[in-house]
């Protein structure tokens, strides 16, 4: 029980709170009405189309490589039959493209069926889509591939990860529309340019975030790509996603280029206006979870541009990071597009692309000299040869800078760390906060776990009863990887929490939806196999009498929970007016997560700007 404690909880208070009912509030926004004769044939046509994938997924079964390319047909699907069934057609035009969508994965089904996939040597413009290991859900993706290229080609190219701008109209249509109209804003001559959809319009955060890296990962497994020559940029919403991710995923790219958008939370959204109630000091802390100022040294590790119109309001994020640059001993390069407003100055234009075409060129070292890395959780554990495993206190701020020198003897210095990887094959010594390491110069290992315990350093793995990357929390993180709401099918302890339960059941089943664009996997409690306890973060609803996985773990949580009376940490109050929200790892499976009766947990202000779709809670609760 002690282990589970540790790896589990991190804030000592508890949140009481009144939570509101399931919001009718919808995104993207209601769609206009379209012709009976087409919503009747569209219909027809997206039945016949899903018949055929149901029919192929089983004809393929046998034949893996051809079954992988299924998602390239599905995106087609998708997009055409939630337009139908969400009521999201936003303009009668979108009919037609909608039929010609239907067209165009039908003929991709024939040609798998015919065991081909022509689409996999064209050039220029290409849709593809893949299947999500979080939900399930098939994902769009666009790609502008070089003329140039061929299957044939083995040598790696350049890869550009392009996030695009705010549209809460850019549903699947939409942007499949966009991928087939135009390259985008740039498009180097021999790079492959990877647009991610995202997961619609969250500025690549939670599922967003890993949509990017799931399109990339499909990207990859498909065309030869540079490792050392990716570069990630965008505008707007995009830049915001740009400064994300080039100041969590530091390692990984060889320039940044964010344009407008913003780069933390209380500043952007006016956080600490005197007329606005604070904000709880714990959702304070989880800004840290998203705020680039925060970790803005870590562009030490990536040559990054930043583009701003002179007259934008947005240019404040590049302003913020620049100042927050500053305080790291850092310059940020910036390019203004004189008496432009919100979007991108031809002349400016032209010079960041011959800028960024520069970087992009040289790349980046595979095993760069220097390493300077900032993190204040362990969702975002690593830069380059560096990778942090455990801290000493979380959500503040932790950072290691690592000098390799010739002979390949290594200095580190740390802060706030009490574990570390160094991904260095056949080191020798470290110097690590003064401390001298000698190591077997026949060590063969390809990494060096180092932890400390008592203020010193020695060689091995951080003590497993800790938190650790990917099992870190707070609640939202569970949403990071593959998960199942588990349903109760059992009578609730209390009939109000219960309806509260069900109430929060609803609530998260539709944010899902609305703003990350996937059926949440739904299980019975009487269904849950080993498989999905193997394979699955559980998100269990309702209470130990409703929910039989709940109640077959019950014992072994820090938790007591009856008819009469909610125990936990200390508090003891009445079960029929409160309930727990937290996150602990499963002891069915300690490399997952339960969560008891929460999805995503921001709520109805967050439609209106991704700046507030940030986490609300800490790893528990009692409401």
């Amino acid at each position: 029980m002690k282990s589970l404690l540790l790896a589990a909880l991190l804030f000592p208070l508890p949140l009481s709170a009144q939570t509101p009912p399931p919001s009718a509030k919808r995104m993207p926004p209601a769609g206009v009405a379209i012709p009976d004769a087409d919503r009747t044939s569209l219909t027809a046509s997206v039945a016949a189309l899903g018949q055929e994938i149901a029919t192929l997924r089983t004809a393929l079964a046998a034949r893996p490589p051809l079954l992988a390319r299924l998602p390239d047909v599905e995106v087609f699907h998708k997009a055409v039959d939630w337009a139908l069934r969400y009521d999201e057609f936003f303009d009668v035009k979108q009919v037609a493209f909608a039929k010609s969508l239907l067209q165009q994965g039908t003929e991709r089904a024939q040609q798998l069926r015919a065991g081909k996939a022509p689409w996999l040597d064209a050039t220029g413009l290409v849709v593809r889509g893949y299947r999500s290991r979080i939900d399930g859900s098939v994902q769009p993706y666009g790609l502008v591939i070089p003329a140039t290229f061929k299957r044939s080609d083995t040598k790696p190219r350049r890869l550009d990860v392009w996030l695009a701008g705010r549209n809460d109209k850019r549903t699947e249509i939409a942007f499949l529309a966009e991928r087939m109209k135009g390259p985008g804003d740039f498009a180097a001559a021999d790079a492959i340019v990877l647009h991610p959809y995202g997961r619609f319009c969250n500025a690549t955060k939670f599922a967003g975030e890993q949509d990017v890296f799931e399109s990339m990962a499909a990207v990859k497994r498909d065309y030869p790509t540079d490792p050392l020559r990716t570069v990630v940029w965008g505008f707007s919403m995009g830049g915001a996603s740009a400064w994300h991710l080039a100041t969590h995923h530091p390692g990984l790219w060889c320039a940044a280029s964010p344009g407008a958008g913003f780069a933390e939370t209380q500043v952007y959204t006016k956080a600490y206006d005197e007329k606005k109630e604070p904000r709880p000091w714990w959702e304070q802390v989880l800004w840290r979870w998203y705020n680039a100022t925060d970790c803005a040294g870590n562009l030490f590790n990536v040559p990054t541009i930043a583009y701003s119109g002179e007259l934008d309001p947005q240019k404040q994020s590049a302003d913020l990071m620049e100042k927050a640059m500053a305080g790291e001993g850092l310059k940020l390069e910036r390019i203004i597009g004189p008496k432009t407003a919100h979007k991108y100055e031809p002349g400016a234009k032209k010079e960041l692309a011959a800028r960024i075409d520069a970087l992009a060129a040289t790349g980046r070292a595979a095993t760069p000299p220097e390493v300077r890395f900032t993190t204040y959780t362990l969702r975002y554990p690593e830069c380059a040869w560096v990778r942090v495993e455990g801290m000493e206190k979380h959500w503040e701020r932790a950072d290691v800078r690592a000098r390799r020198a010739a002979d390949g003897a290594v200095q580190v210095e740390t802060k706030n760390v009490s574990a570390l990887i160094l991904k260095l094959p056949g080191l020798p010594t470290a110097v690590i906060d003064g401390q001298r390491l000698v190591f077997p110069q026949s060590n063969p290992a390809s990494e060096l776990a180092l932890r400390k315990a008592g203020g010193k350093w020695s060689a091995g793995a951080p003590d497993a009863a800790g938190k650790r990357p990917g099992l870190q929390g707070p609640i939202d993180d569970a949403f990071m990887d593959a998960f199942v709401f588990v349903r109760p099918t059992g009578k609730p302890l209390n009939d109000k929490v219960g309806a509260w339960a069900a109430g929060e059941f609803a609530h998260a089943t539709k944010m899902w939806r609305d703003i990350f664009r996937g059926d949440a996997p739904v299980k019975d409690d009487t269904a849950i196999t080993a498989a999905d306890i193997a394979a699955n973060n559980l998100v269990l609803w309702g209470d130990p009498s409703s929910n039989k996985v709940l109640a077959k773990l019950l014992p072994q949580l820090p938790l007591k929970w009856d008819g009469k009376t909610l125990e936990f940490r200390g508090y003891k109050l009445d079960a029929a007016h409160h309930a727990p929200i937290l996150i602990l790892p499963n002891p069915l499976n300690p490399r997952r997560y339960i969560v008891l009766n929460s999805g995503m947990d921001f709520r109805d202000e967050a439609y209106g700007t991704n700046a507030l779709q940030v986490a609300k809670l800490p790893d528990w609760a009692l409401i």
